[in-house]
């Protein structure tokens, strides 16, 4: 190979490195600087609810079972065989008041009532007959003149006799009514309007009399006893000790679809539990199963588990936040007005289902923070959700 060739091969590679080291020097020279650009923190995403002040009521919640209000057990004064039976005698059988629930064989007892009548006759005769012998022998003491103007002996007049025979006539009407009152307590009727809970009898059972057959509960009210705290009854009003004025207003609720009553606490039970240190309030409910109502509607059946919210103390101005807004040992997060986080202690008057009622601490018009955030520091800079300042 001649020396020309080798300075070929050799040299002409050298020549494309070196130009390209100077053409990359000559473009990293005359790029422009660039500038440095300071990222502004836009703060953490919040959502905020706008404190307002304004009237409200308390509500507390609790739960009960349903019971009725009023309760016996139907028992016949009388015995003997059942003859008649309702068809309505059966468990979860309606009646009105005075509606009869069986009857129980009767010609006993209307002979009963025969023979009574028949002695008040006999005695009101022997009655009748004494009176006439003492009118009698009056007349003849006056006519004789005996004694010398002084009263004759009761016994000559008859009077004890008579006092015998009076006592006679009042013991044969009493026995008459007795029997007459019995005749009429061979019907069993309905104390009051209700409902059949459970019967023990049957056509044709011999019943004895103070034997409990048919177990009876009214149907014009019923009863949630609701078990609270003690701490929840200032807020409530509860009729006292031998009263009868209207307690807080309740709302009663299906555990199961819903369904809705209306009541009112009527009394408390007066005691304490000794297991759970509950208080037990009784609230009413008038007309349960809708007998009365020309809609029927769902019925507040014995037995149900519901939620029962009572409306109690109504505050012309309170503070009210979410309660999800409470933060740690009654702290709340507030954005001022430069969306800065600040951090708030307040005084919590009560805590509700879905709601804190603040006592001191806040201002209406104040911007609380509902969204909960990792590391939150006083001063943090916070981006408000847009259109979520509710209030």
């Amino acid at each position: 190979m001649s020396t020309k060739s080798k300075l070929i091969k050799i040299g002409l590679p050298l020549i494309i490195i070196a130009a390209g080291i100077v053409g990359m020097r000559v473009l990293v020279l005359s790029r422009p600087v660039p500038q440095k650009e300071v990222r502004e923190n836009p703060g953490a995403l919040v959502e905020v609810f706008t404190v307002a002040e304004g009237p409200k009521v308390v509500e507390v919640v609790g739960t009960g079972t349903v019971q009725p209000s009023r309760e016996v057990a139907i028992t016949p004064q009388v015995s003997g065989a059942v003859v008649s039976l309702s068809p309505r005698l059966v468990p979860g059988g309606f009646f009105r008041k005075g509606e009869e629930l069986l009857r129980i064989e009767e010609i006993d007892y209307r002979l009963a009532v025969d023979r009574a009548r028949a002695a008040l006759a006999k005695a009101e005769v022997e009655l009748a007959t004494v009176q006439g012998q003492g009118r009698i022998a009056r007349q003849e003491w006056d006519r004789l003149a005996l004694g010398d103007g002084e009263e004759p002996n009761p016994l000559v007049l008859y009077q004890p006799q008579e006092k015998n025979a009076r006592a006679g006539v009042a013991s044969a009407q009493a026995a008459l009514s007795q029997a007459e009152l019995d005749l009429q307590r061979t019907r069993l009727v309905a104390p009051f309007n209700g409902r059949i809970r459970s019967e023990q009898v049957e056509l044709g059972q011999y019943l004895r009399a103070g034997s409990a057959v048919v177990q009876f509960a009214g149907t014009d009210a019923a009863e949630v006893l609701v078990p609270l705290p003690l701490e929840e009854l200032p807020w409530l009003k509860v009729p006292g000790p031998g009263r009868t004025g209207n307690g807080s207003p309740a709302l009663i609720r299906g555990a199961v679809d819903g369904s809705r009553w209306t009541g009112r606490v009527v009394r408390s039970l007066g005691e304490v539990d000794a297991l759970g240190r509950m208080a037990r309030l009784v609230v009413e409910v008038e007309d349960p199963y809708g007998l009365q109502s020309a809609e029927a509607g769902p019925a507040l059946e014995v037995g149900m588990f519901v939620t029962v919210t009572l409306q109690g103390k109504e505050l012309p101005k309170a503070l009210v936040i979410p309660r999800r807004a409470l933060r740690d040992a009654g702290t709340v997060w507030v954005a001022d007005s430069q969306n800065l986080l600040r951090l708030r202690k307040v005084e919590v008057l009560r805590l509700e289902e879905q709601q804190a009622l603040i006592g001191a601490g806040l201002e209406a018009g104040e911007r609380v923070v509902l969204t909960p955030l990792a590391g939150a520091a006083e001063g943090m800079k916070l981006r408000i959700v847009a259109g979520k300042a509710r209030s």
